[in-house]
């Protein structure tokens, strides 16, 4: 049980956050901000510049700092090894003191579904490289949760927001506008990333492990989102190219989005997190992301 004298309440709101890049940071700012002691991993402390009130530390350094923080969000990602938190830092797990570790994954774990949607209770499918490796990282640290603590396995969807949003390539002129019938993407801000980390770390469940998955209400067709773009901005929007038409100029890694089609629901986080949206849909993430730019 824990003891609610101030000592005992500081140490149990204690996170360590593995990578501080584009989702770490906008929870980092998150948890400063709602009273947080948080510290950051980099493999090149010296360079990273962290929001105020962020302690930066040497990631292969920071074997104590996991050891003491009651909260671990993992945000780096797998590689042919394995996850590097675990392989550099399972150690740490020895002390006991994790109540909640979050683990950000990706919903490339269920595979490709033929526009089919699938929820928090579907079992993954993995069909690409990079989707095996998530699953096996989420398996690893299913077997590495130490029995008092909680695991959120959080399964992301496309991340958008403040400069990673259509406005740049909008306002260049090499935006494009792919079509491809009944194809869709789910999608997340960034800011809901933070938003629904800070919900689960506030609030953790019962120790053990939950699936969450990270995705706005509203999945949708790749040309309607840059279409609002352009609304937005003014702008008509990009001549409509056909998918087929377009692939022979796309990378590996663009065909490789393309070629993988599913729905994510996400009713059952919500309800477990007691959350609602702060962008419900790309409509009003692009137009805040604008806002912000």
């Amino acid at each position: 049980m824990m003891v609610r004298d101030g000592k005992t309440m500081e140490q149990n709101k204690q996170l360590i956050i593995a990578g501080l890049g584009y989702s770490g940071r906008a929870v980092a700012e998150a948890a400063v901000s709602a009273g947080w002691r948080v510290m950051g991993t980099s493999r090149q402390p010296g360079v990273v510049k962290a929001p105020p009130g962020v302690e930066v530390i040497s990631f292969d350094a920071a074997g104590p700092a996991f050891a003491a923080a009651s909260h671990w969000l993992i945000t780096t990602p797998p590689d042919e090894a394995g996850d590097p938190v675990l392989r550099r830092h399972a150690a740490a797990l020895a002390s006991g003191k994790q109540r909640w570790i979050g683990y950000l994954s990706t919903t490339g774990v269920y595979g490709d579904r033929a526009g089919g949607t699938v929820d928090e209770a579907t079992p993954p499918a993995p069909g690409q490289p990079r989707s095996q490796r998530r699953l096996a990282a989420e398996e690893a640290w299913r077997a590495a949760r130490p029995s008092g603590a909680a695991l959120d396995l959080c399964r992301v969807g496309g991340i958008y927001g403040p400069g990673r949003a259509p406005f740049a390539e909008l306002r260049a002129g090499v935006a494009r506008c792919v079509v491809k019938p009944g194809h869709s993407f789910s999608r997340i801000h960034r800011d809901d990333i933070a938003h629904a980390v800070m919900a689960a770390i506030s609030n953790p469940p019962p120790p053990g492990c939950r699936v969450l998955n990270f995705v706005d209400d509203e999945p949708a067709e790749s040309a309607a989102v840059i279409a609002e773009a352009a609304r937005l901005l003014g702008m008509p929007p990009p001549p409509v190219v056909p998918f087929e038409e377009a692939r022979a100029s796309m990378s590996p890694m663009a065909l490789s989005f393309w070629s993988e089609n599913r729905r994510v629901a996400n009713a059952a986080t919500k309800a477990a997190l007691g959350i609602e949206w702060l962008y419900p849909s790309y409509r009003e993430g692009l137009a805040a992301s604008l806002a912000e730019d």
